[in-house]
């Protein structure tokens, strides 16, 4: 995955891109929580995929801020939605105690990466998400 394919797929998934025909928009990470249609395990992979792509210009002194903001505000939804005890997925009785855990460490994992890349700490950033995987 390119940069520019990375910085397109976070904006996707954080449903902040501006073409919201665009199917990703309604399927991404955030999309597929409103209105809830299931967690999708690609879209996880994808969103770390796009930050390993991103690493070296999130270590950069000035940062691309729509990416960072992308990947913040991910965060922020899904947890407010979708793990949160009075979030409107629990509320209302749309997603599992299974799913929202696994939701959680999704979004754990993800602002964990984050803070590492930006922190220079790239390695450290995926070792946990790697381990998982294998």
């Amino acid at each position: 995955m390119t940069p520019a394919d990375a910085r397109e797929a976070l904006l996707f998934h954080s449903c902040t891109h501006p073409d919201v025909d665009d199917p990703r928009w309604r399927t991404g990470f955030i999309g597929s929580l409103r209105p809830f249609s299931g967690l999708r395990e690609e879209n996880y992979h994808e969103v770390m995929s796009a930050l390993r792509a991103l690493a070296e210009p999130l270590q950069a002194d000035f940062v691309p801020r729509e990416v960072v903001s992308a990947v913040v505000g991910m965060c922020h939804f899904a947890r407010a939605w979708g793990v949160a005890p009075d979030g409107m997925l629990g509320q209302n009785g749309l997603i599992s105690a299974a799913d929202a855990a696994r939701l959680d460490e999704w979004i754990w994992t993800i602002s964990y990466a984050l803070a590492m890349i930006l922190d220079g700490a790239v390695a450290e950033a995926f070792d946990d998400y790697d381990r998982r995987r294998t």
